[in-house]
This record gives structure tokens, sequence and C-alpha cells, in this order.
């Protein structure tokens, strides 16, 4: 019987843990938005990256078009300023959070999918 090397010097096994490090790259909060970007203006990449991608870009942009909608609003209004600025540090605390258990799901090689929020970025972002 041949000796035949380990399983771990096969090129599957190193594009696989490659392609876990992007997704984990893809998912770093506010960081990650960019290369995500890169990878759907590209339009290179596994379908799993291309479908992180997206996902990380719509949490992304969801995220800082709330996050300034909510810093104007408190900007221009007097009465509900304090409210604004504390629903704007609940909306990046969950951003925060949810990139962070997406990180967490990537390495436990679980599904990386949020339920309708994924299915919206698929529909946004699907030409990408």
């Amino acid at each position: 019987m041949q000796n035949l090397p380990p399983i771990d010097n096969y090129p599957h096994s190193e594009d696989t843990a490659t392609s876990k490090r992007l997704l984990l790259l893809y998912l770093i909060p506010v960081i990650g938005f960019f290369p995500s970007l890169w990878t759907l203006y590209r339009r290179q990449g596994s379908r799993e990256q291309l479908a992180v991608s997206r996902l990380s870009t719509t949490l992304g942009l969801t995220w800082i078009l709330g996050y300034l909608l909510l810093a104007t609003g408190a900007a221009t209004t007097d009465f509900f300023t304090l409210r604004l600025l504390i629903l704007n540090s609940f909306l990046t605390s969950g951003y925060f959070l949810v990139s962070v258990w997406l990180i967490f799901r990537v390495i436990q090689e679980k599904s990386y999918r949020l339920p309708g929020f994924s299915s919206f970025a698929e529909r946004i972002l699907r030409k990408y």
C-alpha cells in the first residue's frame, strides 16, 4: 500500500481554510464591509463567499444608514435627543453582536444565515 500524504496537505483543505478565513474577514464589523464590497464588485469567489459578502454588505449599509438617521434626528431635535442617542447605541451594539455571533457560527461551521435578513440581502444584491 502506498504512503499517502496526510489529508491536511491536499490543496482542497488549504482552499477550505482560506475560504473560512475570508468569511471571517467579511464578517468583522465595519472593517469587513470593504472586502465584502470588493468581492461583490469583482464577482469572484465561491458561492458561500458571495452569500456572506452580500450579508455583510447589507448589514453594514443598514447599520450606517440607521446610525446616520438617528444621529441626524438627535442633532435636530431637543425633546428626543437622549432617546435617539440611546436607540443609536442599541443599533450599534446589535450590529456588533450579530457580527460576532455570525463569526462564531462560521468558526463552528454552522449556518451563517439570518432569518429574513439573508433573503433580503440576496434579493437586494442578487445581481452582484
